[in-house]
């Protein structure tokens, strides 16, 4: 069980909450912390199917759900990157510094 644990949080196929979306959480919580930067490619849909033990059909429409979240966004023959963040934070804290 440590195995699962070091890769982080695992999917759980008995919950209510779609195995695409449970993996989609996974994948925004890793560009969160920086863990896949801006403009970078995000894993293969082959290699998160390995990697979590899902469908390809699985990790597709993962996918989709970020590209719908707008994290990421999928060039076609080239992969999907994460789409480059707005510093939401830092204009909200010029305002308020004002």
């Amino acid at each position: 069980m440590s195995d699962t644990d070091e890769e982080g949080p695992s999917l759980d196929p008995m919950s209510a909450r779609p195995l695409y979306v449970q993996l989609a959480d996974i994948i925004a919580g890793k560009i969160e912390a920086g863990e896949l930067a801006p403009d970078r490619p995000i894993p293969s849909e082959n290699h998160l199917a390995a990697e979590y033990g899902v469908a390809r059909l699985t990790a597709r429409r993962t996918a989709q759900e970020l590209r719908e979240r707008g994290l990421i966004v999928t060039v076609r023959g080239k992969g999907s990157f994460v789409v480059e963040q707005l510093p939401t934070d830092a204009t909200e804290g010029d305002g308020a510094a004002n």
